[in-house]
């Protein structure tokens, strides 16, 4: 495994043989590279993995000024430049799931297929008005103070109960992001779902789209729109998790993104 900091101070990993197709992966929120280790396990054993933290989280720097999702999906550009890389396949989870989707529209040219995890979409009114509000009370308040009942949220009880250490591990990951970047990454996650919303040219790259039957803030309704906005998706929505599914169970989501992979990459 490779690991140093592209020359705009993003912090990344290159794992797995530099001649096979390149995957790149898009953490979510407030964590990290990190939270990708079991899969770059996985998928590091047939693909070229480039694993790397968005601005002010993890290890890499905060953005000189305000972020936006073309702003990451121009971070993960320059990355690939950066590596003399051409042509990826993006694995994006959440807000990370949206950035692929700006990288697709931005960079089509670039872009071999998409995989879409537990990613929102069109959330109506009332959510709308829901996830502002907590992105607001992040502003003000601090990243901290929201991810108690975020905790509730991403895993289920039983899960809770018994991984403490997993807890944990999100608990770090968002305690390290840079508070003003946390914050503004919060306020592009809240808004940055109207520019994804029926686009024109649409997607047209080969995509999986998956979440949770529990995620209440990337439903599987929203993955059935996402899905349905982008020639040929392949939809599946994993029984019983919520948003942190990957996380509680890996094996769920590594399998049919390893079979989605291997029909369109080989």
């Amino acid at each position: 495994m490779d690991n140093a900091n592209a020359p705009d101070g993003t912090a990344f990993d290159v794992t797995g043989n530099r001649n096979n197709h390149t995957l790149a992966l898009i953490h979510g929120l407030g964590l990290s590279r990190s939270f990708w280790q079991p899969y770059v396990k996985s998928l590091s054993q047939h693909y070229c993995v480039v694993n790397y933290d968005l601005y002010g989280h993890g290890d890499s720097a905060p953005f000189p000024t305000n972020t936006s999702l073309q702003v990451y999906a121009n971070q993960l550009a320059n990355l690939l430049d950066h590596l003399s890389m051409e042509h990826v396949s993006i694995i994006g989870f959440s807000i990370g799931g949206m950035i692929n989707r700006r990288f697709a529209l931005d960079y089509p040219h670039k872009v071999s297929s998409l995989v879409i995890l537990n990613s929102p979409h069109e959330r109506g009114e009332k959510a709308q008005k829901q996830v502002e509000a907590r992105a607001a009370t992040v502003g003000t308040t601090g990243a901290m103070a929201t991810l108690d009942d975020a905790l509730v949220r991403w895993f289920t009880p039983a899960y809770r109960a018994q991984n403490a250490s997993s807890l944990n591990s999100v608990r770090r990951w968002r305690e390290q992001a840079d508070a003003e970047s946390y914050a503004q990454a919060a306020w592009v996650l809240a808004n940055g779902v109207r520019e994804l919303i029926a686009p024109t040219p649409p997607i047209s790259a080969p995509t999986l789209v998956m979440t949770s039957e529990n995620d209440s803030g990337s439903t599987p309704a929203m993955s059935v729109s996402i899905a349905g906005e982008i020639n040929n998706a392949k939809l599946i929505v994993v029984p019983a998790l919520q948003h942190l599914g990957l996380m509680e169970n890996s094996e769920a989501f590594i399998n049919p993104i390893m079979t989605f992979l291997n029909e369109h990459l080989n």
